[in-house]
C-alpha cells in the first residue's frame, strides 16, 4: 500500500513532459531587448549623448564621410549630410520622432479599435454585424487614398501621419478585441457580475478589458514596428514630416540623390530603422509566448 501511495503521489507531482519541454523552448529575446534598450536610451538621453545640435549646419563640412573612411574626422563619427549637419546627432534625435509617431498612432486606432471591439463582441447580434461590416468596408479603402486626402486638407506633417495611420488601422485592433470578448463574456465571472447587478459598461470596463490587456500589449508592440516602417515610407514619399525634421524616412529621402558618393546618408538611417523594427518584433514575439498560456501547450 505504501508503495502504491508513493506511486500515486509521484504521479500527481509529475509535470507532463511535453509541457516542461515547451516551457524550456521559450526563446530569450536578448537581441530584441538589446536593440530596444539602445532605441529607448537614445530617446531618453538624446539631448545628452548627441554630440551636436541636429539642426545646426556648416556648409564647409558638407558630406564628410564617416570617421574610419579617408577624409573623415573623429569629430563626426558617422559623417555629415549635404548641409554639414552631424549624421549621428540626427539619427539619435530621429528616434524620438519615430516613437512619438508610433505611440500617437497606437493611441488613436487602439482606442477606436478597443471601444468598437468591446461593443461588437459583448452585445453581438446586429451590433456585431454592423461593426464588423464597417470594419470590412474600412479595410477595403486603400490607406494611401485617405493619406492623400488628409495631406491635401491638413498638409504634409507628422500630425498628418499620426491621424492618417490612426484612422485607417483600427479594424485589426477591433477584430482582436472582439474575438477575446466573445470568449470572455461566457465565463463564470461575467455571469456573476450580471447577477450582482453590474451594468454592461461596468462589466466591459472592469471585468473584460483587464483580461485582454496582455493581448493588447503584444499586439501594440508588434504594431509599433509596422508603424515605424510605414511612417518612414510616408516621409520618404514627401507625405509625412517635412525638413528640417530628423525623421529617419526623411533622411533617406534627402540622402538618396547623394547615394553614389555619400552612401552613409542612406545606410545609417536605414540601419536604425531595421534595428528598431527587429527589436520590437522579437520582443513582441517573446511577450506573446510568455503572456499567452495557450502558447505553452502548443
Amino acid at each position: 500500500m505504501k508503495e502504491n501511495g508513493q506511486d500515486i503521489s509521484q504521479a500527481l507531482s509529475i509535470t507532463p513532459p511535453d509541457v516542461t519541454e515547451k516551457k524550456l523552448k521559450v526563446r530569450k529575446p536578448y537581441l530584441g531587448l538589446f536593440f530596444l534598450g539602445v532605441f529607448f536610451f537614445m530617446v531618453i538621453f538624446a539631448d545628452l549623448i548627441s554630440p551636436y545640435d541636429p539642426f545646426a549646419s556648416d556648409l564647409s563640412k558638407g558630406t564628410l564621410p564617416p570617421s574610419w573612411q579617408e577624409g573623415g574626422t573623429a569629430a563626426h563619427l558617422l559623417g555629415t549630410d549635404f548641409l554639414g549637419r552631424d549624421q549621428l546627432s540626427r539619427i539619435i534625435h530621429g528616434s524620438r520622432m519615430s516613437l512619438v509617431v508610433s505611440v500617437g498612432c497606437i493611441l488613436i486606432y487602439g482606442t477606436i479599435g478597443i471601444i468598437l471591439g468591446l461593443i461588437s463582441g459583448f452585445f453581438g447580434g446586429k451590433t456585431d454585424m454592423f461593426i464588423m461590416r464597417l470594419s470590412d468596408i474600412w479595410q477595403s479603402v486603400p490607406g494611401l487614398i485617405v493619406i492623400l486626402l488628409l495631406v491635401s486638407v491638413i498638409g504634409a506633417s507628422a500630425k498628418t501621419v499620426i491621424i492618417s495611420i490612426g484612422i485607417t488601422g483600427w479594424p485589426q485592433f477591433a477584430r482582436v478585441v472582439r474575438g477575446e470578448c466573445l470568449s470572455l463574456k461566457e465565463r463564470d465571472f461575467v455571469r456573476l457580475a450580471r447577477v450582482a447587478g453590474c451594468s454592461n459598461f461596468q462589466i466591459m470596463a472592469s471585468h473584460i478589458f483587464p483580461n485582454i490587456i496582455n493581448t493588447l500589449l503584444v499586439l501594440s508592440t508588434i504594431q509599433i514596428a509596422g508603424i515605424i516602417v510605414l511612417s518612414a515610407t510616408l516621409s520618404f514619399l514627401g507625405l509625412g514630416t517635412q525638413p528640417p525634421s530628423c525623421d529617419w524616412g526623411l533622411m533617406l529621402a534627402e540622402g538618396r540623390q547623394y547615394i553614389t558618393y555619400a552612401w552613409w546618408l542612406v545606410t545609417f538611417p536605414g540601419i536604425a530603422i531595421a534595428i528598431t523594427v527587429i527589436g520590437f518584433n522579437l520582443t513582441g514575439d517573446w511577450l506573446r509566448e510568455i503572456l499567452d498560456p495557450k502558447q505553452m501547450l502548443r
